[in-house]
């Protein structure tokens, strides 16, 4: 559809005050982790490409547009030669991207310097990934970040998209990230360049984080029930914060992106699958017992999995191993933020007095703050099931190495009953080390006595860690388990 330049420009205007010589409205001071990495990308490219910012919706993609147009202003680039264009705007994805940047070119001529193209919502452009290759391949002046929340499955993207971008998957906030944007002030914790750190701490360091740590509970309660969404983190009834994120999140992926991207028509039956897995967050997934109860079949529900997959609702973790063992049994489900499920039934604050529930909800939140962390790292993520039908929740594959991550959140102390899957995960594997995630804050430090070896003979290290504590400092540290 032809749109006159005169219409583009009155929808770009605003979206681009910086061509008036005005600051960014509203624009928060305090920015994500992910910041530093995509404004690397925008001033100084370690390859040719452009940068994808992917995660699912309100998790702050736009604001990270927008502070690094901020940053690039205060560093001297031209406001000219910056361009933020949203394309979930109706004008904007009727006249499409380059119709966008003639209309910008003609209000605001070229300045000298590479021009920044920030796109928003990129889905909404027709074949965007082949249009991205073209910009990438033949137009080495301008450098592009892109965000999309909701990303088709289309293969001809899939093959536009190799070597042509890099991606920073954002996901929910870290819980150390809530606590910032909070500006809640508390004690200070020991920082950690990496958990691996903890097997070299003395007895004395354990009992000095947790004198501290007592602070940070009933804050990681608050953010297991409120959520990791920016928006809802600051709005102070968690009764409105988990109604946005029900229906300003959760709501629109399900009823406007699917329609719209993925031409879903059975929006009720999609509702029902999700909830569904609400039920079972953290759970293996049945699909006889998911197409039985909810009257689908087997297609129709892997198809509605894989889309709420790539909308960044949830992950799916096979179980350790390769092969057609591998391929033929169950994945475990995991919502992308904790507070999904509370909000979905309604729960309110009764999560923090269902123990079972309360367990799940930060199985969830530690699974997120470990896929956050190790994601750039291209790690594989499993769970574990051995021949005696013991499990570990987590196991980490990076640099050739194991790492496993039992949540056990409860009141009392884990020993080796409780942890017979890893226990033989360990032996079976001959794993150095390993954690435990635990509840209380006393149940904090090294193992000793369990029947383990690696493979050389020496005792594996097992660290039991409070997950508010696991949590905080995996959205500190700038590496999760110090490799190399």
């Amino acid at each position: 559809m032809q749109i006159s330049k005169q219409e583009l420009l009155a929808v770009l205007a605003p979206f681009n005050p910086w061509w008036r010589g005005e600051t960014i409205a509203d624009l928060p001071g305090w920015r994500r982790a992910a910041f530093r990495e995509l404004l690397g990308w925008m001033t100084a490219p370690p390859a040719p490409r452009a940068v994808m910012l992917s995660g699912a919706r309100q998790v702050g993609k736009t604001t990270l547009l927008l502070q690094a147009a901020d940053a690039l202003l205060g560093a001297g680039m031209p406001a000219a030669n910056i361009l933020y264009a949203t394309f979930d705007h109706p004008i904007l994805k009727l006249a499409g991207v380059d119709a966008v940047i003639d209309a910008w070119r003609e209000r605001e001529p070229r300045a000298e310097g590479p021009e920044f193209l920030l796109l928003d919502e990129v889905q909404f452009i027709r074949d965007w990934g082949t249009w991205i290759k073209h910009q990438v391949d033949f137009r080495k002046d301008r450098r592009i970040a892109f965000t999309g929340s909701a990303m088709p499955l289309a293969e001809a993207d899939r093959e536009s998209g190799v070597g042509r971008w890099h991606t920073i998957r954002l996901t929910t906030l870290s819980f150390y990230e809530y606590l910032q944007l909070k500006r809640l002030q508390l004690p200070e914790l020991p920082r950690l360049h990496s958990l691996r750190d903890l097997f070299d701490w003395a007895p004395a360091d354990f009992y000095r984080a947790t004198d501290v740590a007592g602070a940070y509970i009933g804050h990681f309660h608050e953010y297991l029930v409120r959520g990791g969404f920016p928006q809802t983190a600051q709005v102070e009834s968690i009764t409105q914060a988990q109604r946005l994120l029900r229906e300003d999140i959760i709501d629109k992926v399900l009823k406007r992106d699917m329609t719209a991207l993925f031409g879903v028509r059975r929006v009720l039956d999609l509702e029902h699958t999700f909830l569904y897995l609400c039920l079972h967050d953290g759970g293996l997934l049945d699909m006889v017992d998911l197409c039985d109860n909810l009257q689908v079949k087997r297609p129709t529900a892997q198809h509605f999995i894989e889309l709420l997959e790539a909308t960044h609702l949830i992950h799916r973790l096979a179980p350790h191993g390769y092969g057609k063992d591998v391929l033929r049994a169950r994945f475990k489900i995991y919502l992308a933020d904790a507070a999904i499920a509370p909000a979905v039934m309604l729960k309110g604050k009764a999560l923090l007095e269902d123990a079972a529930a309360l367990g799940v909800a930060t199985e969830t939140a530690v699974f997120k703050h470990l896929f956050a962390r190790y994601y750039p790292q291209n790690v594989r993520f499993s769970y574990w099931r051995g021949k005696r039908e013991h499990e570990v929740d987590l196991v980490a594959e990076v640099g050739g190495e194991l790492i496993p991550f039992e949540v056990k959140y409860r009141a009392r102390h884990a020993g080796a009953r409780e942890l017979k899957g890893l226990i033989e995960l360990c032996q079976a594997k001959r794993i150095a080390r390993g954690y435990v995630v635990t509840r209380s804050l006393d149940d904090f430090g090294s193992m000793q006595g369990l029947p383990l070896a690696d493979a050389a003979g020496v005792p594996a290290q097992i660290m039991r860690i409070p997950a508010p504590l696991l949590c905080y400092w995996m959205g500190a540290t700038e590496s999760p388990e110090g490799q190399g």
